[in-house]
């Protein structure tokens, strides 16, 4: 983020402050599941409130409703949630982006409050990167600085992630800050040995930092499903995991004994480990082996510079935190699309409309 403006670089003080935030949470039956990216979303709020923000203004999507208003897509969930994580912070919640609900709404906050617009993906001209669209929320809200804290979002050239450049000027988030620093530090100057361990099911995501990664990474170590099915080549520095656990109809759910100890043996020889995909059918507890005992090896070894990527992955280590609070790790990343566009070294909308030094 060295050449890029952050939140710390802007006046913030008695401004309305509209943010992206990535609030693509699961949900069921009206609940927030996971809360990982709304408590991400925290240290930026925070930090607007504490510099006398006059009033923020949250804007995020969740889910793919394809431009239409899906009542189990609704962000009202997720402002419940904020609310929680927050107490004693006024956080609002208003189910449409513009016009006199939304302006209503607006007047109706106090000052440092919080309010949560609805998903923004209701609206055709999100996808669309409509100027007129994120010109709307802008005119609507009143807003003076727009703040990008939707890491996972940045690779998407949206209305709230590349249009709104044209309106407001745009700075960097804290979470964003984060991420984007803590994966510039592993592609520029990363500490070795360094370790890629890659699996998951799809391998056209995959094979884009294979090839970022051949030249940079001491070692390339593949399980999953991307293993199992032989989609990637084994080469000088690429291990294929090569034993697997199967089902009864002898499916490779997971990789066995022998390429674990490998996987293991690698990372504890390593200093970063950046790691995308999960190692099996790590739903099944009984084909998670792999994926928790390498996340283990991780998360017990503070010397290990490690860097998890991937909804499923992150997911599977916050679950995994519950559990053991004494596992740490450097970073759990909110977006996985977005940091292997990233890592690949392919240019993202979302970071290049944010207003440079």
């Amino acid at each position: 983020m060295e050449n890029k403006l952050t939140v710390k670089d802007v006046k913030i003080r008695d401004q309305i402050v509209l943010v992206r935030t990535d609030y693509n949470v699961p949900l069921k039956d009206g609940v927030v599941e996971s809360d990982f990216r709304i408590r991400a979303s925290l240290p930026t709020i925070n930090y607007l409130r504490e510099h006398g923000a006059k009033k923020i203004i949250l804007i995020s999507h969740l889910g793919r409703p394809e431009g239409k208003k899906v009542k189990e897509l609704s962000l009202k969930p997720v402002a419940e949630k904020l609310a929680e994580l927050l107490p004693g912070i006024q956080v609002d919640f208003v189910d449409d982006v513009s016009g006199p609900d939304v302006e209503d709404a607006v007047k109706n906050l106090k000052k440092g409050g919080i309010l949560l617009l609805e998903n923004l993906r209701f609206y055709p001209g999100e996808e669309k990167n409509s100027e007129s669209f994120i010109n709307e929320i802008i005119d609507t809200t009143g807003a003076g600085v727009f703040v990008q804290d939707g890491f996972a979002v940045i690779h998407r050239a949206h209305a709230s992630t590349s249009a709104v450049a044209k309106n407001l000027p745009v700075y960097a988030g804290l979470l964003l800050e984060k991420e984007i620093g803590s994966l510039e530090k592993v592609l520029k100057n990363p500490k070795h040995p360094l370790m890629l361990m890659l699996g998951g099911a799809k391998v056209d995501d995959k094979a884009p930092l294979i090839e970022a990664f051949k030249n940079k990474a001491d070692q390339i170590c593949v399980g999953g499903k991307i293993a199992a099915d032989g989609a990637v080549k084994p080469a000088d520095n690429i291990y294929i995991a090569e034993d697997f656990d199967e089902d009864g109809e002898g499916n490779k759910l997971d990789c066995g004994p022998l390429s674990t100890a490998k996987f293991v043996e690698t990372a504890k020889n390593s200093k970063t480990v950046i790691w995308n995909g999960l190692l099996g059918k790590a739903e099944d507890v009984a084909f998670a082996t792999a994926s928790t005992i390498f996340l283990k090896t991780l998360g017990e070894n503070p010397n290990i510079e490690s860097i998890i990527l991937g909804g499923d992955t992150t997911a599977f280590a916050e679950e995994l935190m519950k559990e053991d609070d004494a596992l740490h790790f450097s970073l759990l990343s909110t977006g996985g699309g977005a940091a292997l566009e990233f890592l690949s070294g392919n240019n993202l909308p979302g970071l290049e409309a944010i207003e440079s030094k």
